[in-house]
């Protein structure tokens, strides 16, 4: 599975899915699938063809698009355990989120952290992926991905909890 960052937001950085479906099977990925607009794609490739995929695609959509649009990439089995280990699951899942971080967090960028950035929201970073309850909406949350980012210094792409079942549904789960 691979979730691209900054795609289709408002008028920036368009990418239609088709084309971005196509982009993967270009670069030997089979079984292309996408999910709404927002850079949600699954598919499968062999684990040396898989780790490759997210820097070729990143080029391609620059060439072909002239943005660039990092790509974060899990396993479906990586894809279960979000599932599995979100802390805040017995919240309405209106409110839940998860950061997908392209790289490890050290435990002094964790440390950093500040976890009464945004009351009343909370977050619970769990290896690569950010768990975040966000009471008041994305909009009032000051738990962003500039933060994030800045603070464990990667890149993160954000979905919420609706797109992440939806996407762990069309992985066949």
């Amino acid at each position: 599975m691979a979730l691209l960052r900054g795609v289709n937001l408002g008028a920036k950085n368009k990418l239609p899915m088709r084309e971005l479906a196509a982009m993967f099977a270009e670069h030997g990925a089979s079984d292309v699938r996408t999910y709404i607009q927002s850079g949600n794609v699954v598919f499968r490739a062999a684990p040396e063809l898989a780790a490759r995929i997210p820097e070729r695609i990143e080029r391609a959509i620059e060439e072909r698009f002239g943005f660039r649009a990092p790509v974060v990439q899990r396993t479906s089995g990586e894809l279960l355990a979000v599932m599995r280990e979100n802390p805040f699951a017995e919240h309405d899942p209106k409110t839940l989120h998860v950061g997908f971080l392209l790289t490890h967090p050290t435990e002094p960028q964790l440390a950093a952290l500040d976890p009464a950035r945004s009351p009343p929201d909370a977050f619970a970073v769990r290896g690569r992926e950010i768990y975040l309850h966000l009471r008041s909406g994305v909009a009032r949350s000051k738990l962003t991905n500039a933060y994030f980012d800045a603070k464990l210094a990667t890149v993160s792409t954000f979905r919420n909890w609706r797109t992440v079942q939806a996407i762990a549904e069309l992985a066949g789960r």
